[in-house]
């Protein structure tokens, strides 16, 4: 069914002239036992030597993916994936990766290319760049596909009638701490906490936020507490005020506490089955257990504060961790310890439902709490009834490649 197309191997002077021109077309050993010492003769007590500042441990590195050179008739749909759809997202993600040595020529070339034509597009991928499969470090080839979408939430700037549901902005108390700055076999680990008299203790937990709330920093009331939950979970969102104005409120941080995913928990209690434990079904359950609503809720110690942005172009999406507005369905957040933030990602797995295939090229643009792998992407469908509704069902199996410039030094 599907045509295939192998990369071409000609120099990049040549190509670039093309592509302007082309019509729209091992563990470790385990330790030896101790051996018994023998005793040793009496000795006058001496004063023991004073003890030495310790370095905390560094942690173990997590298992890295495996990428495997692969081709591009290797991957399933290549050639029937329309890429203009993907070509405004990956010039986003060369606006921040034309600077390095490896993204610095094949992003400057790709500014010559006509975005309209489908032909040089994908004569310039297959020109530049080597496709790799993505291969977990337990040897799997498929991982968990899920999705996301930028909600709608009706509130206000003051409390009031409907309106009783706080978001909140980065509480004031709330110090972050970049180890790495002391420590450099540390980079990029960050603490969050409070000062407690001269000692930084952790911040609180959402059961403790909910309960005792975080007085002046309200950013807006919502009118639907569990709305106001999965706007967290998705990362940003927009706020229809009272006024008829429509602002964004988009991630800007945490409160330091490990992402716990309130469907694995209903599952774990045998209130729902793998395949309920939906964004559809997580909702369902609440409406049938109203009073058990901030239990569920408090199973998630993560609480994320939002900041607001004006919303000058409802066409355009938040921006997701490359500091890019993210494109809808061609954007992916990624476990960024195992991709590289930035890339292109070809994905082939299938939308819920009718489980047609979803076949194209993505751009690894975002990260999220939960989405730990190597092959673990979360899929941005976007704004609006149709994106939630997907992105509340979707949980398929993909598999992914890589694509990674061949011209880099």
């Amino acid at each position: 069914m599907f045509l295939t197309r192998r990369s071409l191997p000609v120099c990049a002077a040549a190509v670039a002239l093309a592509l302007a021109g082309c019509a729209t077309q091992p563990p470790a050993p385990p330790a030896k036992p101790s051996q018994p010492t023998p005793a040793a003769p009496v000795t006058p007590a001496v004063p023991a030597a004073p003890v030495q500042p310790t370095v905390p441990a560094t942690p173990a590195p997590p298992a890295k993916a495996e990428f495997i050179p692969a081709r591009f008739a290797d991957l399933p749909g290549w050639s029937h994936d329309d890429l203009r759809a993907a070509w405004p997202a990956f010039m986003l993600s060369c606006s921040k990766l034309g600077g390095s040595a490896d993204w610095k020529e094949p992003c400057a070339i790709a500014k010559t290319v006509d975005a309209n034509s489908e032909a040089a597009i994908r004569l310039y991928f297959e020109s530049f760049f080597d496709p790799h499969q993505v291969i977990a470090p337990d040897g799997s080839n498929t991982g968990l596909i899920t999705g996301y979408y930028e909600p709608l939430l009706r509130g206000a700037r003051k409390k009031g009638g409907p309106y009783q549901t706080p978001l909140y902005k980065v509480p004031d108390d709330m110090v972050i701490i970049d180890v790495g700055s002391v420590y450099p076999e540390l980079a990029n680990k960050r603490v969050r906490g409070r000062l407690k008299g001269k000692r930084v203790v952790p911040y609180p937990a959402r059961e403790e936020i909910a309960r005792n709330g975080l007085p002046g920093s309200e950013l807006f009331w919502v009118d639907d507490a569990v709305e106001a939950f999965f706007l967290e979970v998705q990362g940003s969102g927009r706020v229809q005020l009272a006024d008829g104005e429509t602002v964004r409120v988009a991630y800007a941080d945490q409160n330091g506490r490990p992402y716990q995913s309130i469907g694995k928990w209903l599952v774990q209690k045998g209130e729902l089955t793998t395949e309920q434990a939906t964004a559809q079904g997580i909702k369902a359950w609440i409406d049938g257990h109203p009073t058990r609503r901030q239990e569920l809720f408090n199973a998630n110690p993560s609480y994320v504060f939002f900041k607001e942005e004006k919303l000058p172009d409802p066409k355009v999406g938040p921006k997701g961790t490359l500091n890019v507005p993210l494109t809808p369905q061609r954007s992916v957040a990624i476990d960024r310890s195992q991709l590289p933030l930035g890339a292109p990602v070809y994905l082939s797995t299938t939308l819920p439902g009718d489980e047609m295939p979803l076949q194209r090229l993505m751009l690894a643009q975002d990260t999220g709490g939960a989405i730990k792998g190597a092959i673990r992407l979360d899929f941005f469908f976007g704004f609006g009834a149709e994106a939630a509704d997907y992105a509340g069902r979707m949980k398929q199996r993909g598999t992914i490649w890589v694509l990674l410039p061949k011209l880099a030094r």
